[in-house]
């Protein structure tokens, strides 16, 4: 039988959302997805090497919370300082929040190990 050896790095995106903004879950999935998205396009512009590795392993996910805006920027900051593909998603304003809204920030996909070091910390959604 033959065992399949777990990659060296590992990739993986996280989807950073805020908490204080009560979305409903609809908007909270639909804002997580254009997190995934817009994230996975920096991926392939500055780390293809990462982007298609990641969804050559299954696209591992995860979501993470933070409390509000602050925390959000300042994650931002970190995951470009630490040359992390990212994007940060701000709501058109079609529904349940004002135009312009922070809402999440996607990070990756990059290797787990470097993305753990911004968000190891943060609680699951």
């Amino acid at each position: 039988m033959l065992l399949r050896r777990k990659s060296s790095e590992e990739m993986k995106q996280v989807l950073v959302i805020r908490s204080d903004l009560k979305m409903g879950k609809g908007k909270m999935v639909a804002q997580a997805a254009h997190g995934a998205v817009s994230a996975y396009i920096e991926a392939t512009r500055h780390h293809p090497e990462w982007a298609k590795k990641w969804v050559k392993h299954g696209q591992k996910k995860i979501a993470v919370k933070v409390s509000g805006e602050a925390d959000l920027l300042k994650l931002a900051d970190v995951a470009v300082d630490l040359g992390l593909p990212c994007a940060l998603i701000r709501d058109a304003g079609h529904t349940q929040l004002d135009p312009g809204t922070l809402t999440v920030l996607g990070i990756g996909p990059a290797p787990e190990k470097k993305i753990d070091i911004l968000t190891g910390d943060l609680k699951l959604l």
